[in-house]
């Protein structure tokens, strides 16, 4: 089955491309933004070495319906899905800082609870919590946006004494991540889901906020079902997830975390099509809409013609 590894595209008045580890951005004259969501799939901060069928399509459709869904609380930088695998948005100078919601403790959260320590990124937590346990209220524990390497913890008053991102406007920053976060929650709500934690990065154009990049998709954010959450918390069993995590057991029970010396265990095609028919399961959980298979054969040329087309007009 075809996947789309990588693109390279030359598009008129394309002055860069930069390739992440999952997204290639077109940088268009300084003004749009062409995002191709590949099926590239990473954990550890490395790059697995088989495409997911239909991941690209399945984060990019999760990402514009929600980017649609909370365009009234603050603008964000999508124009146009001209492709399923595709956003084309307004380009913005990237804040240099990640803002991370999180409504449970879990997670890295939890492992920096368990380790004894009592803080998270200047924001203290109760004594006495358990895994997966509900925070009285949801706390935002922003990370610095590394361009390369791993994103480093900070808190609200480091990024204002730094001047990171100024004070007013890093205010901003936390009421638009936390009334995002509570509109994504009532989304999850209606689909029996609870939205644990997610990122949110923002941008500025003409001195205006925007909210950028991708949001609420498996691979930004943490779901748990609703159904059987509070039983198994009183268990003390592991909460049911919607997220990739179940990618990142699969490595570490086969001895990979990313770390010097350590190899990929071979992905096979069974394996493929397992991970891909869990994509298509968190899509049409988390938006309660049935998948619609895109044509994979041809899948480059399929994207460079709808781009292109899009762009002409």
């Amino acid at each position: 089955m075809d996947t789309l590894k990588g693109t390279n595209y030359q598009f008129p008045n394309q002055k860069s491309h930069y390739v992440g580890k999952v997204r290639d951005v077109y940088n268009i004259n300084d003004e749009l933004l062409v995002m191709v969501v590949s099926d590239r799939i990473s954990a550890f901060d490395v790059v697995l070495p088989k495409g997911i069928p239909y991941k690209g399509q399945v984060l990019n459709q999760i990402a514009a319906k929600f980017l649609d869904a909370t365009s009234d609380i603050v603008p964000n930088w999508k124009i146009a899905s001209p492709d399923p695998n595709v956003t084309v948005g307004v380009m913005c100078e990237t804040y240099p800082v990640e803002m991370i919601v999180r409504g449970y403790l879990t997670g890295s959260s939890w492992r920096t609870y368990k380790s004894g320590k009592r803080e998270i990124c200047g924001v203290p937590i109760p004594d006495g919590m358990k895994e997966h346990e509900r925070f009285p209220k949801p706390i935002i524990t922003p990370t610095t946006k590394a361009s390369e390497g791993h994103d480093e913890d900070i808190s609200r008053e480091e990024i204002i004494s730094s001047g990171l991102v100024p004070e007013e406007e890093y205010k901003m920053l936390e009421k638009y991540a936390m009334e995002i976060f509570n509109r994504g929650t009532e989304i999850a709500k209606k689909q029996g889901l609870i939205l644990v934690d997610t990122k949110y990065e923002f941008g500025k154009k003409d001195g205006k906020i925007y909210l950028i990049d991708e949001i609420h998709t498996p691979d930004s954010s943490r779901y748990f079902y609703s159904e059987g959450y509070e039983e198994r918390q009183a268990k003390g069993e592991q909460q049911k997830q919607l997220s990739k995590e179940f990618v990142r057991e699969w490595l570490m029970e086969n001895g990979f975390q990313g770390q010097d010396g350590q190899k990929v265990p071979e992905m096979t095609d069974e394996f493929v099509t397992l991970v891909s028919e869990r994509y298509i399961e968190l899509f049409e959980n988390i938006t309660g809409e049935k998948f619609k298979k895109a044509e994979l054969s041809g899948i480059n040329t399929r994207i460079e013609k709808n781009v292109l087309d899009y762009l002409k007009k």
